[in-house]
């Protein structure tokens, strides 16, 4: 599947039909038989330091026993290797701090990421994933945590990070949220895509019942956006 640069795709299904599994072979944190190319690059063949440069990856879960605060998780996201040993420079705090200043979380910069609400944590999550400005922008299920103001705010910052050239590939469980943003939504069904393409074309009754079991109708809204409508 070719993807443009400036595009945000959905990764959309029910649960367990291989979604987040997708997304992390995309990162190569899975091995996979093929290619994934990015211009005259191959992801797969690449070393994971040269990936990190391209890919950003925000997992679905964070681990929530690291004693690192805010700033030190996105100071450690910038270095270029394990080895890097200017990661406390001005110029790398400076670009951490940018991105905490971006995203409103200065004010939990010097919290340790064990106190953060789950919210915090996501918004967390994300700053990490963005701070090194990859092309390719991966993340798993980014709204999972929030509340409908911050989901918003998301997925605004999402948007405009896809329109400086970027390409950013989501997990999404809200259909509604998905047909709203995605520019492409890619839904999957037994770890195999059922159906690809805009969300006007991609989301049907006849894919909510075969794909979801469930019975809903799909409503075209005055403000050109679709709403999904599940029948009781």
């Amino acid at each position: 599947t070719d993807i443009d640069t400036g595009n945000i795709v959905a990764l959309v299904g029910p649960n367990a039909a291989g979604k987040s599994t997708l997304l992390k072979s995309i990162a190569s944190l899975i091995q996979v038989q093929g290619e994934i190319n990015l211009g005259d690059d191959n992801l797969v063949q690449l070393s994971q330091e040269n990936r990190s440069k391209i890919v950003g990856y925000m997992p679905q879960h964070q681990k929530t026993d690291v004693e690192l605060t805010v700033l030190e998780a996105l100071i450690t996201a910038l270095k270029v290797s394990p080895l890097d040993h200017n990661d406390n420079s001005e110029q790398t705090k400076n670009k951490a701090f940018d991105v905490l200043e971006q995203m409103d979380l200065i004010d939990i910069a010097l919290e340790p990421l064990s106190n953060l609400s789950g919210g915090q944590r996501q918004m967390a999550s994300l700053a990490q994933a963005i701070v090194r400005k990859p092309q390719i922008l991966l993340l798993d299920e980014p709204t999972s945590a929030l509340d409908l103001n911050h989901q918003i705010t998301v997925m605004k910052m999402i948007k405009e990070y896809a329109n400086k050239g970027n390409i950013v590939i989501m997990v999404l469980h809200d259909l509604n949220l998905a047909s709203r943003w995605a520019d492409i939504l890619v839904v999957l069904n037994n770890a195999k895509i059922y159906s690809s393409g805009k969300a006007f074309a991609v989301v049907t009754p006849t894919m909510l019942k075969e794909v979801y079991q469930v019975e809903a109708r799909v409503e075209n809204c005055s403000n050109g956006y679709l709403q999904i409508m599940v029948d009781a």
